[in-house]
């Protein structure tokens, strides 16, 4: 193996482009890139795949432009309940927590559990108590909390009253931040963050922490992580229908991805995206939405993020601060 390769995104069916301003879409980017340097930074180094996408995903938690970590949705009951995995494609090891209500970055804790072995999910306040255990930052529940969510939060209730939740737009409805990678060693790494949707029901847990849903990695063949209406992603096991698609269909990756996201869910009627890295380094980053956050490194060690269709060339400032 003589080179490496990371793609992240933000989540799909992100706003029209005039429900920001123009510095609010640059800062958003720019967060989409400080995450690729901080990713590509691992891989460069020689490190792991599996180091390199909890990297990219940490800077996206802590953005105030994402929905996982601070940031994140609000469930019905104005509740912050975080969802994150991550999994390792050349052991299959895999970590996760769901419904945690105060890890500041739910992918560490993820990794932590992946670490620690005895379980590959932890959920709600345990999630929690196993974080301070570990060591890992906690805050309270005001911490992940913006003005954007509760606006998107009051927005859903509104719809909901008035009977035209489906009609919400995505960037109304949800959101998830994602890493996919291979390292010069030839190993593959997965990782997902969510809030999950806005106005979800208390408890409600998406496809992010569930290993072969949002979140997949094998070597040898692919990793992949999703984004979109998180129930659907789980009932078609979508991370794991691409690999399944590619090894034993012979399937190449943008084949597989593609038809997944486009046939599979389409019939659904639901937003739908996700990153994918193949074994040989292929990347694909498919979505049925307006837009989708994505970035990628190429060969030749540029930068690429996206919002929606135009794609700019982030160039990494010589002060990472």
């Amino acid at each position: 193996m003589t080179g490496f390769a990371l793609a992240i995104h933000g989540g799909c069916g992100v706003m029209a482009k005039l429900d920001l301003s123009e510095a609010e879409w640059q800062a958003a980017r720019n967060d989409l890139g400080r995450a690729l340097v901080a990713g590509h930074a691992v891989l460069a180094a020689g490190g792991r795949a599996l180091d390199a996408v909890q990297a990219a995903v940490m800077v996206m938690e802590d953005s105030p432009h994402f929905n996982a970590g601070h940031g994140a949705a609000l469930n019905e009951n104005g509740i912050h309940e975080l969802d994150a995995s991550i999994m390792d494609g050349e052991t299959l090891a895999a970590g996760a927590v769901c419904a945690a209500q105060h890890i500041r970055n739910p992918v560490a804790a993820a990794r932590a559990v992946l670490d620690h072995g005895d379980a590959v999910l932890l959920a709600g306040a345990a999630a929690d108590r196993f974080a301070a255990r570990m060591g890992l930052p906690t805050e309270p529940q005001d911490y992940f909390t913006t003005e954007r969510r509760k606006q998107a939060l009051a927005a859903m209730k509104a719809h909901v009253a008035a009977g035209t939740e489906a009609g919400a737009k995505e960037a109304e409805k949800h959101g998830t931040v994602g890493a996919v990678a291979l390292d010069l060693h030839g190993h593959l790494a997965a990782a997902t963050s969510t809030g999950g949707y806005n106005n979800k029901p208390d408890g409600r847990v998406g496809d992010s922490p569930v290993i072969g849903a949002g979140t997949y990695a094998r070597d040898g063949v692919c990793a992949v992580s999703g984004t979109g209406k998180g129930e659907y992603f789980i009932r078609h096991v979508v991370g794991h229908e691409i690999a399944a698609r590619m090894a034993y269909l012979g399937e190449d990756l943008s084949t597989a991805a593609e038809r997944v996201v486009m046939e599979d869910l389409k019939p659904h009627n639901i937003g739908a995206g996700l990153v994918a890295v193949a074994a040989n380094g292929d990347i694909a980053a498919p979505y049925n939405t307006d837009g989708m956050f994505r970035g990628w490194v190429t060969a030749d060690g540029r930068f690429h993020v996206a919002s929606h269709a135009e794609v700019f060339e982030y160039v990494p400032k010589d002060d990472p601060a």
